[in-house]
Order: C-alpha cells, then structure tokens, then sequence
C-alpha cells in the first residue's frame, strides 16, 4: 500500500529522534485530533459519572462508543432519528465506535460463529441477534460515528495456533466485507480502520498486517492485545507489530491501558488509544498521581488534608481532600467515584500532554522512566 493510494486525512507533524514516536493531526468531520490521543470510553453514550462538558473542559476531543451496547439499548435507529450519537449526548467532537466484536466474543458461551457473522442473544431480553460484518458497519453509521471501525474476532489468550490461524483469516474477511460496505456507502469524510489480529504469533500477525493492508484502510489497529497475556508477550508483540504498520496511517492500539502501557506504545510508534481504566478505577477508589498511586478508601487517609495530587490542577484537587474522598467512598456516596474518575481522566489527559511535549522536546524516554518508577507502587 502505497501513502499515494491514502486517503491524506492524517499527518505526521514531527517525529521523536530516539524512538519510533511521532506526533500527528488526523482529520474527521468533527474536528481534527492532534496525535498521540486517548480517548474515553463511552460504552452506553456516557463516559460513566463524567459530563459530556466536562470532558471537553479537560481537553479531550475524540471519545469511543460501543455499537453493541448501543445496538441493544436504545437502538441505532432511535439514535440515528434523534440526530445522531453527537447529538444525543451532546458531544461536538470526534467519535470513534467500536465494532461490537470484543463483547460478542467475551460471550463465548452463548456466543456462535459462522463465516456469516455471530449470533446471540441480547443480555437484556434474551432476543436473538445476528451481528455481521455488514451490519456491524451499518450500525456504527447509523449512529454517526465518525471513525467507523472493522468487524473482527477478538482471539482470546491463550489459545491454540491452529484455532488462531483459522480466527485470524476469518477476521481478514470479515474485515474486508466490513470495508466494502462502507466503501458502498460513505463520501462524507467519515474514516473506516482496520484491526490487525494474529494472536501472540508472530507470523500470524504478519500476515494479518499484509491482508488487512492491502486493503487500504484509513487507519489500522491493532487488536487481540491485552486480553490476559503475561506482560512481556505484550511488549514483545507490540515491538513486533507498530513499527511494521504503514506510518502514512494512524496506529491505533485497542483497548490500551495503563499509563506505562501507553507511553511504551507511543515510543514504539503508536498514536491511539482508549481504556475503561481511568473511570473504572476511579469508581472503586483508585487513583492515579504522578508520585504514586493510591487507594483512596485505605485507613491511612481519613484525616489527610493533601488533595489526591499536590501538582494537579483539575477540580477535583482544587477543592476536595483526600480525607473527603476517603469518606465519600466509605459512605457509598455517588459523588466519591465521580470525583475520582474526573481526577483519573486529568490525569491522563495530562499524560498525553507530557508525551506529546516529551516527543517536542526529546525527553521522552525520561518520562518513561519516571512512569515505570510510579507503576512500581501497588494500589
């Protein structure tokens, strides 16, 4: 694939000199987003506990939305008759919808697959659902997302290489049925990625790479990664696959993660990322410091004035103490969980500012090294 053959809606502004970093603008209907981004999860159209002003107040401009939630409740249809997934939650900025793949495939239980597509039943109500390539797509336009991304088989770990041989040439088809339907049905600016699979085997995932390329793609993913494997597989695979994704095309790395996580990925060449992290942390008390990360419900801070962070700026550390959070979680207070998860997401907003300045400046790998010193500490 050939950057000839891209569609120019991403461009490399700068590039680290000791890593394979890079800085970046891609552009969607709504707006561009400056690389590397995380983006916030909004499963149900709501990024839990966090106000769609209030994202935007902390910097974020491109936020993920889940199609097979939103499929099973309220339904793309509806949304799409209320004005669009932008609309209905009241949010200007980019979206990104994931394809429904992983939750169908946590499902494996009740879960069947064919070459068509996957069958299930709603968690809801029971009702049987046929979920394709096509119609993956479908809802993802119906909703308005702007990054519309393939339909794939999450391939879990571990899993035998015979089973992740046959997953893998199957999520290439479905990737390029994916493809043609949207292909069929958008001239609008809208943006259509790829997903790379392959497992933790590496000549697997080189042919994922080549198939999934030669379909040039707007964007390209990386997809199967931490879903249980032992770190070090991570890494290795990571280091494998970034660096050989075609650089014209923005490198998303799915469902990633932890701050040391993230900024392994950005030095290894990767530019997106989206994690429940930061809100599901923050609703059971956990919380992010550039010192140390703590438990908010521990004894040891029931009389502890400090804010979580003495070098955050967000609302949160303006004006509430750890003493206050310590308690609002020990009462089963909603407003605990609401005020740390805001914290979490500034803080991570506030990370992938540091990168992006550490890619500027050529600290990068300095930052790293302050970040693994940080995840040394256990919650």
């Amino acid at each position: 694939m050939s950057e000839s053959n891209c569609r120019h809606v991403f461009e490399v502004i700068e590039r680290c000199s000791e890593t394979g970093a890079r800085r970046g603008r891609l552009t969607t209907p709504h707006g561009v987003i400056d690389t590397p981004v995380f983006m916030p999860v909004g499963t149900q159209g709501s990024v839990k506990t966090i106000s769609s002003e209030e994202l935007e107040g902390l910097g974020y401009r491109m936020i993920l939305g889940n199609t097979y939630h939103l499929h099973l409740r309220p339904g793309e249809q509806r949304i799409r008759k209320l004005g669009g997934l932008h609309r209905f939650m009241n949010w200007s900025h980019g979206i990104l919808t994931d394809s429904g793949g992983f939750q169908v495939f946590s499902l494996r239980d009740i879960t069947r697959i064919t070459e068509e597509g996957v069958a299930f039943r709603s968690y809801l109500d029971g009702r049987k659902i046929d979920l394709t390539p096509e119609r993956a797509v479908e809802i993802q336009l119906d909703l308005g997302s702007d990054i519309v991304m393939a339909f794939d088989e999450c391939i879990p770990y571990p899993a035998e290489e015979s089973y992740v041989r046959e997953a893998t040439r199957r999520s290439f088809r479905w990737t390029e049925r994916s493809s043609k339907a949207f292909r069929a049905q958008v001239d609008d600016g809208r943006l259509f990625f790829g997903i790379i699979q392959g497992g933790m085997i590496p000549h697997l995932r080189d042919e994922s790479m080549a198939a999934v390329h030669g379909l040039e793609p707007d964007g390209l993913a990386i997809g199967g990664l931490s879903v249980g494997e032992p770190k070090s597989m991570f890494r290795d695979i990571l280091a494998h696959t970034a660096p050989q994704l075609d650089p014209s095309r923005p490198r998303y790395l799915m469902g990633v993660g932890t701050p040391l996580d993230i900024i392994e990925a950005v030095i290894a060449g990767v530019d997106m990322f989206d994690c429940v992290i930061p809100t599901r942390l923050g609703r059971h008390a956990h919380v992010y410091t550039w010192e140390r990360k703590l438990n908010l419900v521990n004894a040891r801070f029931k009389e502890d004035l400090n804010p979580i962070d003495v070098t955050c700026r967000c609302s949160t550390c303006e004006g509430y103490s750890r003493a206050y959070l310590h308690h609002l979680f020990r009462a089963g207070e909603p407003l605990g969980p609401r005020l740390a998860s805001y914290h979490n997401l500034s803080h991570f907003q506030d990370l992938i500012v540091r990168i992006r300045a550490g890619i500027s400046e050529g600290n990068l790998l300095s930052l790293a090294a302050a970040i693994r010193n940080v995840t040394l500490e256990k919650l």
